[in-house]
């Protein structure tokens, strides 16, 4: 007589099998999640960079503005002074007033290029973190690249290799930030 198959044994590996599967295809779950979350800090980061690269222009744009204000007044510093040096080449008495001008015109050029100076480290400063939060955003990329290949290939170690990378943005995210 043939032998009758538990079906109770049956289910019963059947339920090991998709248990050993889940538990296998559990941590795709977490590379799915993972990879988001560095998309999100990814996205931060660019958000971040772009406008420290919107100030840097803006802050050029001043230091800009400023260098030909001061142009404007080193004109007419200039063309005070022929001024005097053609009275004083004549003859003719040079006013006070008109050497007055031109001491105001050194002291107000002075404060102009002073300006100018200050606008420009900031827009150094602001280009200088947008480096830096580029990078992050470099890292960030790379890490969902190497995300999406573990999954694809259904290798950890990729998905933990792309942990690493995703730290290593996370820092430059820190840095840029402070």
């Amino acid at each position: 007589m043939e032998e009758m198959e538990d079906p109770t044994e049956q289910l019963q590996e059947k339920i090991h099998e998709l248990a050993e599967e889940e538990k296998k295809e559990r941590w795709m779950f977490h590379v799915a999640l993972s990879t988001a979350i560095i998309a999100v800090f990814a996205a931060i980061s660019g958000l971040l960079g772009g406008d420290h690269a919107n100030e840097a222009v803006m802050e050029q744009m001043k230091a800009s503005d400023q260098w030909s204000y001061y142009q404007a007044k080193s004109i007419k510093s200039e063309i005070a002074a022929s001024g005097n040096r053609i009275l004083a080449a004549t003859g003719n008495k040079v006013s006070g007033s008109d050497t007055q001008k031109l001491a105001v015109y050194e002291e107000q050029k002075k404060e102009i290029m002073d300006k100018a100076q200050e606008d420009e480290k900031a827009s150094e400063a602001h280009l200088a973190r947008h480096r830096i939060l580029a990078q992050a955003v470099t890292f960030f990329q790379i890490a969902i690249a190497i995300s999406a290949i573990s999954i694809l290939s259904r290798k950890r170690a990729l998905w933990v290799m792309s942990m690493l990378i995703a730290v290593a943005g996370i820092f430059f995210l820190v840095k840029g930030i402070i």
